[in-house]
């Protein structure tokens, strides 16, 4: 099985938009994608889940919420203010694992790497541990983020996990000082790739529109022409005949 987990520098960084980016450019070059929220936390009635987004953005119709709790909080945290017990990350593995017959399974994490997801303390660094999944970090564009992003991508090494990349969830249309000199910056703090940038405002795109604007972020100028239709992201990730995931 191949499975990447989307994990970011915090909370509000664009996990789900570049989760919904991965996955449009995936399927439009062929692969079979599978996308899968373990926890989702302060939906309410009449609003739209992550997969739900995912789904409008992306028309992935392969997806999967696991746990659902009523509070904006961690996974943890608002199962025990629901008086429920949290789903087990021991379980989420092995529901993930029963995906059978897909190329590239996306796993979108809740807040940051270390946010915990059941009773016992376990995080989104130890379900992707359990799927022995590679981890992209998404991380916010401007001033501070280095420090978050070199944070993040740190322990994620320290925890025996594969840093794929990082891309930046919401590119303003009028980046700063900050934001531009952070683009030579991601690769030595990440000591990862910049696998892209999705611009500000991507999530209120028609499903088109948003491939392109994906197609485009997932192929920065910086390694490739903007109107090309192959990122290197999408280069990165597995073939069909690639795994044990036919």
């Amino acid at each position: 099985m191949t499975v990447v987990v989307v994990s970011g520098t915090g909370t509000e960084v664009g996990k789900t938009i570049v989760t919904a980016a991965i996955a449009a450019v995936a399927m439009a070059a062929g692969r079979r994608v599978c996308v899968v929220k373990p926890a989702q936390t302060g939906v309410g009635d009449g609003d739209e889940a992550d997969v739900e987004v995912v789904k409008r953005l992306s028309g992935a119709l392969d997806v999967h919420e696991l746990a659902r709790y009523p509070d904006p909080l961690a996974p943890a945290t608002a199962a025990r203010r629901a008086q429920v017990s949290a789903v087990p990350v021991t379980t989420m593995i092995e529901r993930i694992r029963a995906l059978h017959g897909r190329d590239l399974i996306l796993v979108e994490g809740a807040g940051g790497l270390l946010v915990r997801l059941d009773d016992d303390g376990s995080t989104v660094a130890d379900l992707a541990r359990g799927l022995a999944a590679r981890v992209i970090v998404v991380a916010a564009a401007g001033l501070g983020t280095l420090n978050a992003t070199a944070l993040t991508c740190e322990a994620v090494r320290n925890r025996g996990l594969e840093c794929a990349g990082v891309v930046v969830g919401a590119w303003p249309s009028k980046p700063d000082l900050a934001a531009l000199s952070n683009l030579d910056d991601f690769e030595v703090y990440a000591a990862a790739p910049l696998l892209g940038v999705i611009p500000a405002g991507a999530g209120a795109m028609d499903r088109l529109s948003f491939l392109q604007a994906a197609t485009r972020g997932l192929s920065h100028p910086r390694w490739a022409d903007l109107g090309c239709p192959r990122s290197r992201l999408v280069s990165a990730l597995p073939q069909r005949n690639e795994g044990p995931c036919s």
